[in-house]
């Protein structure tokens, strides 16, 4: 059974409102009481709201993309795990410090790959297909992970593909199409791939952005790589946040218009600050939103939530034990092979080189 909320419509309508400059302090030193009392750590994605992220590194913890929230939470002292992000996120730092508890702000915010790709439905999938070997996105759940051989981020899923395609191995591919199209034409790996997509990557508009770069010609437009192609044709950058915040800091450009989540905005400003950022569109001019490129489930993410949750001890992540030992074999096999080619698992410093990786890449 699939875990969370499954449409943008109740994502959106868990979404607390606003708070005002006095309740978000409150909040705040309410949480760091939490924190300090269950001696615990908080780490959060890119996407969630502005001031957990602050929070966040404020208080010691981390503001990261998925896999790096997960390994700065196994290495970190702390045994109390505060996960702000979407599930996919809590299971993975629970596969990686299973001895650990983990909480969520809330349970129900999860992502749209990952709902996309339903364990029961890929299990059988998977079995249909045993002579392939299972190779699986970060985005998925524990239990998509437990069926896979190995698990991959963009920014190593091209040479580990290579490498099994050089062993002759056929390929399962899960769950996002466009990214294991590109894979599979630049390998010529035998590849056979789960249909996916992101449904807010999917949202920005080629034309739109034609438009836009017209009205800025002096800007650099960073773009991640799960944009339809036409928006990823015309990037001057493509690569993960991660790598999209470096290349916010080292190119030589005052201004940006950046197709992700918005939610990654705020980092950039910090990282880069003097610079000017603008989301890329989403929808027309006849449009109410002209950029809406917001993840509901990561919106879900809430001072108040948070505070709840450590209050309370509510949403912890439960994993079925047996689940979590055979997921953790695909995910520590992708750091085996990164360490073994001396690789880094986050994105290099060489823009050149990771824009050409990323070439082409469609919806995702």
């Amino acid at each position: 059974m699939l875990s969370g909320l499954s449409t943008i419509a109740q994502g959106w309508a868990r979404v607390r409102d606003p708070a005002s400059t006095d309740q978000k302090q409150a909040l705040k030193a309410r949480i760091r009481r939490q924190l300090e009392q269950h001696q615990a750590v908080l780490v959060a994605h890119y996407y969630v709201d502005a001031d957990i992220q602050d929070l966040a590194e404020e208080t010691g913890g981390c503001v990261s993309d998925s896999l790096e929230m997960a390994r700065f939470a196994r290495d970190h002292a702390a045994q109390t795990l505060i996960v702000a992000g979407v599930r996919f996120m809590g299971e993975t730092s629970k596969i990686l410090s299973p001895h650990k508890r983990v909480i969520m702000p809330d349970l129900e915010a999860t992502c749209s790959l990952d709902l996309g790709c339903d364990a029961a439905e890929f299990t059988a999938f998977c079995d249909a297909h045993p002579e392939r070997t299972v190779v699986v996105y970060a985005n998925t759940s524990a239990a998509v992970k437990a069926r896979a051989d190995w698990m991959v981020t963009s920014s190593i899923g091209l040479d580990i593909v290579a490498h099994l395609h050089a062993q002759g191995k056929k390929i399962l591919w899960a769950p996002d199409k466009h990214l294991g199209t590109y894979i599979q034409e630049k390998t010529g790996a035998d590849m056979l791939l789960w249909q996916g997509s992101c449904l807010v990557h999917d949202e920005f508009k080629g034309l739109e952005l034609e438009l836009l770069r017209q009205e800025h010609p002096e800007a650099k437009v960073l773009v991640h790589p799960e944009s339809p192609a036409a928006v990823v044709a015309q990037a001057d950058v493509v690569g993960s946040t991660s790598q999209l915040i470096r290349a916010a800091q080292t190119l030589d450009a005052t201004t940006f218009i950046v197709a992700t989540d918005m939610g990654l905005l705020h980092k950039m400003g910090q990282a880069a600050p003097g610079k000017y950022f603008i989301a890329a569109p989403t929808a027309g001019n006849s449009a109410t939103c002209k950029s809406c490129a917001q993840c509901p489930w990561m919106a879900m993410n809430s001072l108040q939530s948070l505070a709840d949750a450590l209050e309370s001890g509510a949403n912890e992540i439960t994993m079925d034990a047996d689940i979590g030992r055979r997921a953790v074999v695909c995910i520590d096999r992708m750091l085996d092979f990164a360490a073994q080619r001396k690789a880094n698992v986050r994105p290099g410093a060489d823009l050149a080189k990771e824009q050409a990786l990323f070439t082409g890449i469609g919806p995702a």
